[in-house]
């Protein structure tokens, strides 16, 4: 009698078959994958601060904890601002990133970190530059995106204030509700396009990179 359950055999390119279970884990970090990662100032930071905790860490923490060495001050002196200029580009660029190459587990819609046994590997690298530490300064591209970071947000509450202000003087005509309408266009506007700005720096970054 024969079976009729159906058989599956995985083969390999060869055609033989093939019993190795799949593997998930991810390949072993080269030299140029380390230092790749380590050439920027924030994806120090991060890794240096998940370095000295376990378990799960909130990505706000992080980003908070990177924008106070970044800015020479405390968390708690930090201004809304300056968290933001920080927490864009690690939300968008450096801890995806990291999660790529097996460093964390990035839980990006709940905003969650963990870091992994591979982290350990970035331990003497850092311990050999704090040797010889000199004061941070902001990535050129990082500097770049808070640049025009600011310009988008200047050009925002500018034409806010001129729209308020002419409305106000009786020089334009505009129904409050019209108003608090166009505020706010402006407003998302201003948001996608720093969002625009921010990945359009981080890829030229990548580009710089090393391969």
């Amino acid at each position: 009698m024969y079976d009729m359950m159906p058989k599956t055999d995985r083969r390999s390119s060869t055609g033989t078959p093939s019993h190795d279970p799949p593997s998930d884990e991810p390949e072993a970090l080269s030299p140029d994958d380390i230092f790749h990662i380590l050439q920027t100032n924030r994806r120090r930071d991060a890794i240096s601060y998940l370095l000295d905790r376990e378990g799960p860490v909130k990505m706000s923490d992080i980003a908070e904890h990177v924008s106070a060495k970044e800015h020479e001050t405390t968390v708690a002196e930090l201004t809304s601002t300056q968290r933001q200029r920080v927490y864009i580009p690690l939300y968008q660029s450096h801890l995806p990133k990291l999660d790529e190459k097996g460093v964390i587990d990035y839980n990006k819609p709940r905003g969650i970190v963990r870091p992994t046994e591979r982290i350990e590997v970035f331990r003497p690298y850092l311990e050999a530059a704090e040797s010889n530490e000199s004061p941070d300064q902001p990535d050129a591209d990082d500097g770049l995106v808070d640049q025009l970071f600011d310009g988008t947000h200047a050009m925002f509450v500018g034409a806010s204030v001129g729209l308020l202000a002419a409305s106000v003087s009786g020089l334009l005509v505009i129904p409050q509700l019209t108003l608090v309408a166009i505020i706010g266009l402006l407003f998302v506007l201003t948001t996608i396009k720093t969002n625009l700005v921010d990945s359009a720096a981080t890829k030229h970054t990548g580009d710089g990179r090393l391969s």
